[in-house]
């Protein structure tokens, strides 16, 4: 009996990369999975039905249960198609692995409103559409799992991913909310901020020995390195785990801090412009965080 046995799975962009991974391990632990994948570029053009197909055909042949499913997350209308597709296939839904996304990388001042949006639609507002849709089954059955995906580039902060990294934060603030709206029903939220080469990350450009020497090194970082995290938190003994944020990155599991008062400083007769300057920012300065990238908090190599 696997840890999923008799649950059943939506997991989105589960084509390719760590989506698929997280589709053949959570059918190889007992879950009949809805393998969603609209098959677009990196960049979301275009649809192809093979990625998501030849997933399933993977998991049929091992003798698992599967579907393909080609809707896209990004209308509300395509996403209640894919929470349908489980319902009309195995009966209910007990998980949303909210893991479909695209790449419109661009510096934030040159930055178009159409790569702002795109990004944006797929990955904050298919999150929140997924979710939403899968809410009332979850509500009536008094369970139910969510498993978002962020990254440190919103976490940490990166270069050239203003609307990458705005969409990912958001999520972390969505998950938040659905695990405390929705605790009194059974229901977990959590988010997992993936390190992995995948087709997104290869996207990364290699201009500098600095960037290319990163890239050498997230190569080493297997995709398949995450499912073990998704499977366990879509399963039974993850009941207790819910408003968390995990990050894994080879062999490693971090839980990654939430935003927290870190100092404080008071004055009495209160604050004017000038005060400020001359007492609250001096006291707080020695707390302020670097502007640093995910690729100078995570220097060392994957172990």
């Amino acid at each position: 009996m696997g840890m999923l046995e008799g649950k059943s799975v939506i997991v989105t962009g589960a084509g390719r990369g760590i989506g698929r991974d997280f589709a053949l391990m959570m059918a190889a632990n007992g879950a009949s999975v809805v393998v969603n994948d609209l098959g677009g570029s990196a960049t979301g053009e275009g649809a192809d039905a093979t990625p998501a197909q030849q997933v399933v055909d993977e998991i049929r042949a091992a003798g698992g249960k599967a579907v393909a499913n080609g809707d896209s997350v990004a209308t509300w209308e395509g996403a209640n198609r894919i929470i349908q597709c489980a319902v009309d296939h195995f009966g209910t839904l007990h998980t949303v692995v909210n893991n479909a996304g695209i790449l419109r990388d661009r510096i934030f001042h040159q930055m178009s409103v159409d790569e702002w949006r795109a990004v944006i639609d797929v990955h904050l507002n298919g999150t929140f559409y997924m979710s939403r849709a899968a809410a009332p089954i979850y509500r009536s059955e008094g369970r139910g799992r969510y498993i978002h995906m962020t990254s440190t580039s919103g976490l940490v902060g990166n270069f050239g991913q203003a609307n990458y990294a705005a969409a990912k934060l958001g999520i972390v603030g969505l998950s938040k909310s659905i695990a405390l709206d929705m605790q009194r029903y059974g229901v977990t939220s959590n988010c997992i901020s993936p390190f992995a080469w995948s087709r997104l990350i290869g996207t990364i450009p290699t201009d500098t020995p600095e960037q290319a020497a990163r890239v050498e090194r997230m190569k080493t970082m297997e995709t398949g390195k995450i499912a073990p995290l998704a499977v366990f938190l879509a399963s039974e003994e993850a009941a207790d785990v819910s408003g968390q944020i995990f990050g894994v990155r080879a062999n490693e599991i971090f839980l990654m801090g939430q935003s927290r008062p870190i100092r404080s400083v008071h004055r009495g007769e209160g604050w004017t412009p000038q005060t400020v300057a001359e007492h609250a920012m001096p006291a707080l300065r020695g707390s302020f965080y670097k502007l640093e990238r995910s690729a100078e908090v995570f220097s060392w190599d994957p172990i």
